[in-house]
């Protein structure tokens, strides 16, 4: 069974299934080596006594996901016949997200470049904001506008909604943060002031780190090298973390009180944010520090709303703060512990590179990811925190392992550079948003396009799906929202 594994139809393998942190489910038994990916799942189940709610599962030999059979897999690999084979399995999402297909809408209203667009935690609100200097709010379900909030002085360059939904800071050009109320459309007290550049990002402290189910602490980054920390109540800046010596270009909240902010300076910055003591500073970059991302961005997002049962956390449902502070402090101790325990942060820099860290523990990079042929402008984290889509101005995405760092694939289909990708609810799908005017929906089973989606008549610099799964919304040069269902 040694060397090229040749195996006999009749062959039985002495395996066990292990979880992806190391538990063992059952002792070792023989499995046949033709068994199917399908019969696996049914096996897998009933171990692990799930047969009455099964759950879809993948498995793991090696490296090596088992597509069709085990004796296919095995076939590629060398291993010992005398050891037990560890099959790992990873539960997927029970819930599917459907691929988009179509553009339902294409509203018009933004008189100049659409430069940023985000549903809210639940899926049922949307922002843009625009070099027209106005934040517009639209109504997800009829697809029209709802709300133009004017204030800005300049152009509109980031928005963030808070997780609890109850409101939305957006940033611009002149330095200033506005904050508003979605329901009414109304600016919510006097603007943020204080940076003296533009804001490059802004972004709430989570839900679940909270004391009392409502999101009132906000940060945000600028050109002027600074990080500022806010009371969205009092309307006033409570801490500014300097330390960076040029323009800071991303911003993270963690899930453990940590601020990370990378900067042109080429550094990473890890921040307590309860005082805004610099805790380490990670180095590795060669060039500016563009975009990073957290592995649990994504349920740091919605908060306490759960895309798969589509009820918890919605504003006009009667759940209480302690409700939603609990649904959210659960599901981020969920996803936290199927990562391994700890969060993991990526950046993506102009010098073609990126690094995975462990940043509450150790300035030491975990992985450096090479392979981009120029800048990478965009990295995010799968929802469930398996994989890292890249974006790059080399016309490409890439995907990795969100562990390890290792190279998955490269996406290609694009004609010219690559501004935005947003991951599915799933994990399944992934969308991207180009230059060249068209969004394009990636199947990561295939590892391959699926579907290419043009309509937008220039560059497109916003996209982002729904957590309810059910759309996508893009924004661009063109000056308008298009909206994409199945």
């Amino acid at each position: 069974m040694e060397g090229s594994m040749e195996i006999d139809e009749s062959r039985q393998i002495l395996a066990q299934f292990c979880s992806e942190t190391g538990e063992v489910a059952g002792a070792p038994f023989n499995l046949p080596a033709t068994i199917t990916k399908d019969k696996l799942q049914l096996v897998c189940n009933a171990l692990l006594e799930k047969e009455e709610e099964p759950v879809p599962y993948s498995f793991f030999v090696g490296d090596l996901e088992v597509t069709s059979s085990l004796q296919e897999t095995l076939e590629r690999l060398t291993v010992d016949s005398e050891k037990v084979l560890n099959i790992v399995y990873q539960p997927q999402a029970v819930f599917r997200v459907k691929a988009v297909t179509r553009c339902t809408s294409s509203i018009p209203g933004h008189a100049e470049a659409v430069i940023a667009a985000r549903f809210s935690p639940d899926g049922r609100q949307l922002a843009s904001g625009s070099g027209d200097k106005t934040v517009r709010f639209w109504d997800v379900s009829t697809e029209t506008p709802q709300h133009t909030c004017a204030g800005h002085r300049h152009w509109v360059l980031c928005i963030a909604w808070s997780p609890d939904g109850r409101l939305l800071a957006s940033g611009c050009k002149i330095g200033e943060v506005r904050l508003w109320d979605p329901v009414s459309g109304q600016q919510q007290g006097k603007p943020l002031t204080g940076h003296k550049q533009w804001i490059t990002a802004v972004c709430w402290q989570p839900l679940h780190s909270t004391e009392s189910g409502q999101c009132r602490l906000l940060a945000s980054s600028s050109k002027d090298g600074d990080v500022r920390v806010w009371d969205a109540r009092l309307h006033s800046c409570l801490r500014v973390l300097t330390s960076h010596t040029q323009s800071v270009t991303a911003l993270r909240w963690g899930g453990g009180g940590l601020l990370f902010s990378g900067s042109q300076d080429r550094s990473v910055k890890v921040w307590r944010a309860e005082d805004g003591v610099m805790v380490r500073a990670l180095q590795g970059h060669g060039h500016w520090v563009n975009t990073l991302a957290l592995s649990t961005d994504y349920v740091m997002r919605v908060g306490a709303y759960d895309p798969a049962r589509g009820d918890v956390g919605h504003l006009a449902d009667d759940v209480s703060d302690e409700q939603k502070l609990t649904a959210a402090r659960t599901r981020y101790s969920t996803v936290l512990e199927s990562g391994g325990g700890e969060e993991r942060l990526v950046s993506g820099s102009d010098d073609f590179t990126m690094f995975l860290w462990s940043p509450a523990k150790s300035n030491k990079p975990l992985a450096r990811m090479t392979g981009h042929q120029a800048l990478i402008n965009d990295v995010r984290f799968s929802p469930d925190s398996r994989l890292i889509a890249s974006a790059s101005f080399d016309k490409s995405i890439r995907i990795w392992d969100g562990r390890t760092g290792k190279f998955v694939a490269a996406l290609r289909g694009h004609v010219q550079a690559v501004y935005m990708t947003a991951w599915s609810a799933d994990s399944r799908l992934l969308v991207s948003g180009s230059a060249d005017s068209t969004l394009k929906v990636w199947s990561m089973k295939t590892r391959k396009l699926q579907l290419d989606l043009p309509g937008h008549a220039d560059e497109v610099f916003a996209v982002d799906w729904s957590p309810d799964g059910e759309r996508v919304v893009s924004g661009g040069k063109d000056k308008l929202l298009r909206i994409w269902r199945r």
